[in-house]
C-alpha cells in the first residue's frame, strides 16, 4: 500500500468514526447535563466545590480502568477480573513495603508488574488455550481474589509512608492526583487507539476477526497486547485507591467490574466489538460519577442504587443491541 493510500485510509477511518460517534456523544452529554441540573435542584450540597471535587476523585478509579475495559471490548472481548487485579495490585504493593521493607517507588512498581502479569495470563488464556474471555476472566476473577486474601490472610494491609497518600489523596495545581492520573491515561489511549496502527488494528479485530487474521495482521499477539494493557491500568487504579484507603484491601471494589462495563458500554461501546469511542466512555464514566453520588446525597438507600445501576447497564446493552441490528441492517 502507498503512502498516499495509506494516508487516504487513515482519513477515512477517523471520518467514518467521528460519523458515527457524533450523535451519541451529543446524547450522553445532554444526558449528563440534565443529572447535573436535576441533582443541583433537588440537593444543596451537590453543585459545590467540595463535592464537585469529590465526584472527580471517584470517578478517576473507575476512568482509569474504563480505558483499559473499552480496549478489551473493542476486541470482541471482556475482562470481569478487573476488580480482583485492582485489589491485588493495591495488596502486592502494600505487603512489599510493610512486610518486606521495599522502597515505596519500587513497591508501586512491583505492584503495577503483578496486575500487567495478570492480564498477560488471561491474554494467553485465551490466545493459546482458545477459551472464550468470558469464561476467562471469570475464572481469574476468583482466582485473583482469592490470591489476595492468601497473601494477607484476610487482613488489610497498613503502615505506609505518607508519600503513598499523594496517588489518592493528593493534589497538583489544585487538581486532584487521581484525576491527573485518569487524565493522562486518556489521553494515552486516545493516542493510541486513534494515532497508531495498533489502534486501527483494534478496531479491525473486533469488527471482523477472520478477515483482519487473514490479511495479516497477529490477532493473537494484539489480543495479549489489549489484556496486558487491561491489568496493567487495573493496577494503576489499584495504587490509586491504596493510596485513597492508606491500606491494601484483598477484598476492595468487589463488584467493581460491572460499574465499569455499565460506563463503557453505557459510553457506546459495542458489547459486539469493533464501534465506540473513547470520548463517550469519559461521558459514561461521568454520568455514573454523578448518578451515583446524587443518589446518595439524595439518601436512596444502597439495595435501589443497585437497582438503578442494573437497569442502566440494562437500558445500555439493550440500546446497543438495537443500534446493532439497525446497523446490520443498513449495511
Amino acid at each position: 500500500m502507498s503512502s498516499e493510500q495509506s494516508s487516504l485510509a487513515k482519513r477515512n477511518f477517523t471520518a467514518f468514526l467521528w460519523k458515527s460517534g457524533q450523535r451519541q456523544q451529543l446524547i450522553l452529554f445532554v444526558v449528563l447535563v440534565g443529572l447535573v441540573i436535576f441533582f443541583s435542584l433537588t440537593t444543596s450540597s451537590f453543585f459545590t466545590l467540595n463535592n464537585v471535587l469529590n465526584v472527580a476523585r471517584q470517578i478517576s478509579m473507575m476512568g482509569i480502568v474504563a480505558a483499559g475495559m473499552t480496549m478489551v471490548l473493542l476486541i470482541g472481548g471482556i475482562d470481569l477480573s478487573i476488580a480482583s487485579t485492582v485489589a491485588l495490585a493495591g495488596v502486592v504493593a502494600g505487603l512489599l513495603m510493610n512486610k518486606a521493607g521495599v522502597d515505596p517507588w519500587i513497591a508501586i512498581v512491583l505492584g503495577l508488574t503483578a496486575a500487567a502479569v495478570i492480564g498477560s495470563v488471561n491474554g494467553l488464556i485465551v490466545t493459546i488455550v482458545g477459551i472464550p474471555s468470558l469464561i476467562t476472566t471469570l475464572g481469574m476473577l476468583t482466582v485473583v481474589r482469592g490470591l489476595a486474601f492468601i497473601f494477607t490472610g484476610g487482613y488489610p494491609v497498613f503502615g505506609f509512608p505518607n508519600s503513598v497518600r499523594f496517588f489518592g489523596e493528593g493534589y497538583l495545581f489544585g487538581i486532584p492526583v487521581p484525576v491527573i492520573i485518569m487524565i493522562l491515561v486518556f489521553v494515552a489511549v486516545w493516542l493510541l487507539l486513534y494515532r497508531t496502527y495498533i489502534g486501527r488494528h483494534i478496531y479491525a479485530l473486533g469488527g471482523n476477526y477472520e478477515a483482519t487474521r487473514l490479511s495479516g495482521i497477529k490477532t493473537k499477539k494484539l489480543q495479549l497486547i489489549v489484556f496486558t494493557l487491561s491489568g496493567f491500568l487495573s493496577g494503576i487504579a489499584g495504587i490509586v485507591l491504596m493510596g485513597r484507603l492508606n491500606s491494601g484491601q484483598p477484598n476492595a471494589v468487589q463488584g467493581f467490574e460491572l460499574d465499569v462495563i455499565t460506563a463503557v458500554v453505557l459510553g457506546g461501546v459495542s458489547i459486539s466489538g469493533g464501534q465506540g469511542k473513547l470520548v463517550g466512555v469519559l461521558f459514561g464514566v461521568l454520568i455514573m460519577g454523578v448518578l451515583a453520588n446524587g443518589l446518595i446525597l439524595l439518601n436512596v438507600g444502597e439495595f435501589y442504587q443497585m437497582v438503578v445501576k442494573g437497569m442502566v447497564l440494562l437500558i445500555a446493552v439493550g440500546i446497543d443491541r438495537i443500534y446493532g441490528r439497525h446497523h446490520t441492517t443498513a449495511t
